[in-house]
């Protein structure tokens, strides 16, 4: 997979709603978008992932309404959105309302669910890491359903954002239904996923240029100009850092920034 020449750079910010006030977040969210940012996500849990297990968090799409009117220029969406956690049809539909709020800026992110404690605490059967994504198979034809049937219909063609690495399913699910492929994957890895992903779109009848490959970067210490020159060598153009509360330290964003705005033409 090689890099689109006209697949712009492109830094995202994933605000980790955990440890804060709302108040806090909020200011955060405008902060980034301030700063540059092409993309603000949060994530769809229930609880922290880290510090206290039962710190202050708040949940991801009401959320993301919230931020659909408070911000106006940045894409918003989950990293990423649990299949578990909604009907499917019931989640097209948020995503179609929630793009309509924010004018066109939502991305649609969406994995198969991964943190038992989420299951367990809320009721959801957490079954099996295979059958959570044999399910989520089974739910993105639905949600397409959904979303081609929605009176008003979305705003755009909503961006649907993958995660995940598995080579047998998850990277399958990729080549058929995702615009954006979100990976954590180091150089050496994402070279050979990146393998793995464009022969699946061989055999579905993809292009697989059409694909956006968004990275996490979560080493704070990493330098842009160093690790996002050679991810983005081998195709990567979405760069995601993360923050997380209660104080959001934005810096490892603005040094992403900065490269980004080295890298436009």
């Amino acid at each position: 997979m090689t890099v689109s020449v006209n697949r712009p750079v492109r830094v995202g910010l994933q605000l980790q709603p955990q440890h804060a006030d709302y108040k806090r977040i909020r200011d955060a969210a405008a902060e980034a978008e301030d700063l540059g940012a092409d993309v603000i996500f949060n994530w769809d849990h229930f609880s922290p992932l880290s510090g206290d297990p039962d710190g202050k968090h708040f949940e991801c799409w009401t959320m993301l309404g919230a931020w659909a009117e408070s911000t106006s220029r940045v894409e918003i969406g989950a990293l990423v959105s649990c299949n578990s956690y909604r009907n499917p049809e019931l989640l097209a539909d948020m995503a179609r309302t929630v793009d309509h709020i924010s004018d066109g800026r939502l991305i649609l992110g969406i994995g198969s669910g991964w943190f038992e404690k989420d299951y367990t605490e809320y009721g959801y059967e957490f079954g099996t890491a295979g059958g959570r994504l044999d399910d989520l198979a089974g739910a993105l034809p639905r949600i397409e359903s959904r979303l081609s049937k929605l009176n008003p219909p979305p705003t755009r063609t909503i961006p649907v954002l993958i995660g995940g690495e598995g080579e047998k399913k998850t990277l399958r699910l990729v080549a058929r239904h995702a615009d954006i492929w979100h990976t954590f994957a180091a150089p050496d890895v994402l070279r050979h996923k990146s393998g793995i992903l464009r022969q699946h779109c061989a055999d579905v009848g993809r292009d697989p240029a059409e694909i956006e490959i968004s990275v996490g970067t979560e080493d704070p210490g990493a330098r842009p100009e160093e690790l996002g020159a050679e991810l983005r060598s081998l195709g990567a153009s979405l760069f995601t850092v993360n923050a997380t509360g209660p104080d959001y330290d934005l810096a490892a964003l603005r040094a992403w920034i900065a490269w980004r705005d080295t890298q436009k033409s």
